[in-house]
């Protein structure tokens, strides 16, 4: 018994900790580009990004 008396404290404090950093994680937008990381991997470093035709297209 004496040991719950430490260890349910101790999960408490750990579990508030887990929960300020990951608020903390959101709100500086650690999680607001999610599909950027995943196509910057494919990208060489050599490469040069194609221009964007959406921007250059010229309406007729």
């Amino acid at each position: 018994m004496d040991v719950l008396e430490v260890l349910i404290p101790l999960a408490l404090i750990l579990g508030a900790c887990g929960l300020v950093f990951f608020i903390w994680a959101i709100r500086s937008g650690q999680y607001e580009d999610l599909d950027g990381a995943a196509q910057r991997i494919l990208i060489d470093d050599g490469d040069v990004p194609l221009p964007d035709v959406t921007k250059t297209e010229e309406k007729i």
